[in-house]
């Protein structure tokens, strides 16, 4: 069997199974803690798309922890983010961060803690020092650098990229594209829900967002099963692609169009997987 036929298409329905419900018991801690470290100076938009995604993905608190200007900005956008430090059970990490203007002092307390995180943007470079399980969210053009590869060989075959930077890295692997290709421990997957108006400025801070949300909703899931941040990954893929084309109606639309229709994404899945 070739690498490409090894994947296999994330449905709807296996989405929804990955979408974590709350109970009459649970309280904002115990539905997921998602501590955020993105946006930067010359992009501080990147900490408030990824927060406004994550919060409409469905976790119990954000700790946004990123610069100043970014932090000032992401609670003009949502008020209930929280700025101070505390206990996370996950991180989301790098997003609208250049990788040659990294705190590495900031990121590597995070990284420290044992719990799963989320690398994207400029961080994708610290999966080597994070205690965690990990999942590295690279367009083909980080990819090329990290792996020191030609971007026109990425682009030409992702699913084998993949499944190889994941095999080398001991990473699960998102790789972004109209197709999404996502490798872990023993998993192979890719999702094509998204439309080609996707291809637009702060679509993967969005995506990263999403996917730090479930990531912490589900980090009991990701300690026990090694597969189980590929399954979030296609989960968190599929949900940008859905929203996508909720928003887009054959044209295009802006991200907080696409998060803004979260909700109702989540909750078409849940009620169609029910029946």
């Amino acid at each position: 069997m070739s690498v490409v036929e090894a994947f296999t298409e994330w449905t709807a329905d296996d989405a929804a199974q990955c979408i974590a419900v709350p109970s009459e018991g649970d309280d904002k801690y115990s539905r997921g803690v998602l501590g955020v470290i993105t946006g930067s100076d010359q992009y501080p938009g990147a900490a408030v798309l990824g927060v406004e995604a994550a919060l409409r993905t469905g976790v119990g608190m954000v700790r946004y922890l990123g610069p100043s200007r970014a932090a000032d900005l992401v609670l003009q956008r949502r008020p209930e983010a929280v700025t101070a430090n505390g206990r996370v059970q996950a991180w989301l990490l790098g997003s609208g961060i250049d990788h040659l203007d990294l705190d590495l002092a900031a990121l590597t307390a995070a990284l420290e803690q044992p719990v799963p995180v989320v690398l994207d943007g400029g961080a994708i470079d610290l999966h080597h020092r994070a205690e965690g399980r990990v999942v590295i969210t690279p367009h083909a053009g980080e990819f090329a650098r990290l792996l020191d590869v030609d971007r026109v060989d990425v682009s030409s075959d992702p699913a084998t990229w993949a499944r190889r930077a994941a095999d080398k890295l001991g990473v699960t692997v998102l790789l972004k594209g109209h197709t999404t290709h996502v490798a872990g421990p023993g998993v192979s997957l890719t999702v094509r829900s998204a439309p080609t108006w996707l291809a637009t400025a702060g679509a993967g801070d969005a995506l990263g967002g999403i996917l730090g949300a479930l990531v912490a909703t589900h980090a009991k899931q990701v300690a026990d099963d090694p597969a189980e941040l590929a399954r979030l990954a296609a989960t968190a893929a599929m949900l940008h692609g859905l929203a996508a084309a909720r928003v887009s109606g054959n044209g295009p639309f802006t991200i907080l169009d696409l998060a803004a229709a979260i909700p109702g994404v989540i909750g078409e899945l849940l009620e169609r997987f029910s029946r």
